[in-house]
Parts: structure tokens; C-alpha cells; sequence
């Protein structure tokens, strides 16, 4: 949640912090600090971010919360569908049934079926965030998605290219909202800019609640008896963008962006799936599983274990090689085991990069100006982007 006024907020279950984009510093950083606090924190979380959420709502300076309904589809009916050449009407080249005439390989037209938009927030360029309700096939889990297509996707001469995708993880409870979603942290303009000055590709980005609820944190993993939230994160998310969006055949399109927690899932994703994504920029991230809901499941917390899974992508052969970009702030700690994992295991396969935000802390608009610095640079120039047509 937002805690606009730079406060320290309290610490959420499974021991990362629960700050807003605004957040201070969480004190000490790395989770172990908080893990005797998740075990108290049940109640006392239930009541603290029912607070929060009636505190946000009343705070002009808080827009993700105030531009529409964010519990309920109530904004406009819109599309991603591309405009027509004369003007008039759109072509459906983004939902079920669109043209899907082209010579390129590495084009994935949409397949559809079309998901139902409604308009979440508008960016000052006249571009849109859009939100549905994803009822998750495999995952059976049923959650919110916003999504947000660059101008460029908008535009003729890339009708029938493929975009790069960026799954965009937020840190704290990540539910009922993901809070990327906002224009407030100038996430997608910043994209927008950065494309044009040649830092970044033109991503479309994809932001899907992160928990199943605001009680616990699943770790972006299939927890025994728990919901599929790994599944959700690694097929429902991307089969959705696939079915309304141009994207690409390989995972070489295919990224994540994370803060904190959102950072935990995001890392872990790539290094269980190199064969689906090739990259990720993970801000202030754990790097170890530490939900409680894992007691009594060590196999399979070990299965979801980046360390883990790191250790077996460098032993296996033929491995596609993945990008991890880690960012820490200065104001915050955690920068030695983020050093000691890319010690461990940045080689062969696995390509790791660190950038420290001067003066920055534990939260998300650091975490920004961090990728302005280089990190969505580095990434950008492993993915291949939008092609023309001739």
C-alpha cells in the first residue's frame, strides 16, 4: 500500500516488508530480521492493511488509488486492437480473430480468446492501462491483470511485429492491487522515454496481483494445498498476453521486473523457467523461500529455491543463458548476499549484474531510477524489440 508521507510502514508475513511505492527504507533489509515478526503478524496485518487502504483513499496524493474503482471493473470498455489506416474503427489485430499474415517466425499474433478490458489509468501520451479479471485455467486461481501497450504498438508500420513483455511484480501483499498499475511511479512513461532515447525496447507490460490475498505470501510458487500462484505467474499471466497481444514465439521476449517481494518471484520464474523467460531486473530481493506455509514441504520449498535452481541451471548442459539484473539502494541492506549470490552463481548460464542506487532506499520509486541508470539498458540489449515493416 501507499504511505506517501515517507514513513516506515509495518512488515507483512513471510518477512518482507509491506511498503508502498513510497515507503521508507524497510530497517535492516534482508528478511531474516522479520521472520519472528511474520509469525505474530496475522491479525495484526488484517487490521493494519484495512487501515491502509482507508487511509489511501483518502489522500489526493495517491492517483493509482483515487483515477478509478480499483475493487471493480467500472472504468471504460477499451481495446488494444490496432486503429484502422482511415481513422475509423480498429482492426482486431489484438483479440481473437485478428489478421495473422506474417512471413515472420518469430511473430506470435494473438490468439485469442479476447480478454474484457476496462481503463485503469491514462497516460498523459493518450495511452492506456487496461484491467481485467483472469480466471486462470491452469492455476485455478482467479485474480486482476492491468496491462499497458506502448504507443508504438499503436502504429502501423509495427502491425504485424511481435513486442518484447515485461511482467511487472510489486512489492508487499501485491493484493487486491499491483501497484505498477499507477501513473504515480511514472513506470510505463519512463518506458516510453526510455525507448525513444534508446535505452529500453517499447515493452508491453503486464501487472498481475501477486498473492492469492492479503494473508500470507506464497512465494510465486505452488505450495502444497495452497493456490497455484507459481502456475499463475508462469502460465495463466503469459497465456492471457499471448491470447490479446502481438508477442514473440521464444522467451526471448519475455522478462520480469520485481521489488522486493514482487523481485523474490520474479527471479525465481526465470531461473525455473529459462525455456519460457530470459530475464530479469530484481530490486531488493530475497533470495531464499521463507514462507511459513512451506513447514512441512521442504522438497518442494527446495524445488522453488533460486539457489537451488541457479546451482542445477550451471550444471545442466546446453542451458539458455539467463540476465539478472539486481539493483540495491544504498539506504538499504541486503547489497552483501546479493554480491555473495552473483559470486556463487553469475557464470556459465547465468549472466548477473548489479546496480546500486545512490541515496536510494527499500522502495519502488528508487527502484525506477535505478533502471534509468542501467539496468533496463542491460536487459534491453539481450531482448529483440518491434520490427518495422519495410
Amino acid at each position: 500500500m501507499h504511505h506517501p508521507s515517507g514513513e516506515q510502514p509495518p512488515h507483512g508475513p513471510g518477512g518482507r516488508s509491506a511498503y508502498g511505492p513510497d515507503g521508507g527504507p524497510a530497517p535492516g533489509g534482508p528478511a531474516r530480521e522479520h521472520r519472528a515478526r511474520r509469525r505474530r503478524a496475522g491479525g495484526r496485518k488484517r487490521l493494519w492493511l484495512l487501515g491502509a487502504v482507508v487511509a489511501a483513499l483518502g489522500l489526493a496524493a495517491v492517483p493509482v488509488l483515487n483515477a478509478f474503482d480499483v475493487f471493480s471493473d467500472n472504468g471504460d470498455p477499451m481495446t488494444f486492437d490496432q486503429p484502422r489506416p482511415d481513422g475509423g474503427g480498429t482492426d482486431g489485430s489484438a483479440g481473437a480473430g485478428g489478421p495473422s499474415g506474417t512471413s515472420d517466425p518469430r511473430v506470435r499474433m494473438p490468439t485469442g480468446p479476447r480478454a474484457q478490458f476496462t481503463t485503469a489509468n491514462t497516460l498523459d501520451d493518450g495511452t492506456r492501462i487496461g484491467v481485467t479479471t483472469l480466471h486462470g485455467k491452469k492455476s485455478g486461481f482467479t485474480g486482476k491483470v492491468w496491462v499497458w501497450a506502448p504507443k508504438e504498438y499503436y502504429e502501423d508500420t509495427y502491425a504485424k511485429s511481435a513486442f518484447p513483455v515485461l511482467i511487472a511484480l510489486p512489492g508487499g501483499p501485491g493484493y487486491p492491487v499491483n501497484y505498477w498499475m499507477g501513473t504515480d511511479l511514472k513506470l510505463q512513461s519512463s518506458i516510453s522515454e526510455w525507448s525513444k532515447s534508446g535505452k529500453s525496447k517499447p515493452f508491453i507490460v503486464v501487472m498481475p496481483v501477486l498473492n492469492a490475498d492479503d494473508k500470507h505470501y506464497y512465494d510465486g510458487s505452488d505450495i502444497p494445498g495452497q493456490p497455484k500462484m507459481g502456475t499463475w505467474m508462469s502460465d495463466d499471466v503469459p497465456d492471457l498476453v499471448k491470447a490479446n497481444f502481438r508477442t514473440f514465439t521464444s522467451r526471448d521476449g519475455w522478462a520480469f521486473m520485481g521489488s522486493s517481494s514482487g523481485a523474490y518471484v520474479g527471479l525465481k520464474q526465470v531461473l525455473q523457467h529459462p525455456d519460457r523467460f530470459k530475464a530479469v531486473i530484481a530490486s531488493g530481493p530475497d533470495t531464499r523461500p521463507d514462507s511459513p506455509l512451506w513447514r512441512g514441504h521442504e522438497k518442494e520449498r527446495r524445488a522453488n529455491d533460486p539457489e537451488q535452481l541457479a546451482k542445477d541451471l550451471i550444471a545442466r548442459p546446453g542451458a539458455p543463458d539467463v540476465h539478472i539484473a539486481f539493483q540495491i539502494g544504498t539506504k538499504e541492506g541486503g547489497r552483501a548476499k546479493l554480491e555473495s549470490f552473483m559470486k556463487k552463481y553469475g557464470k556459465g548460464p547465468i549472466k548477473t549484474r548489479l546496480q546500486v542506487i545512490q541515496g536510494g532506499g527499500h522502495n519502488a520509486r528508487g527502484y525506477v531510477r535505478g533502471m534509468n541508470d542501467g539496468s533496463m539498458e542491460w536487459i534491453s540489449k539481450v531482448m529483440p524489440g518491434p520490427t518495422p515493416a519495410p
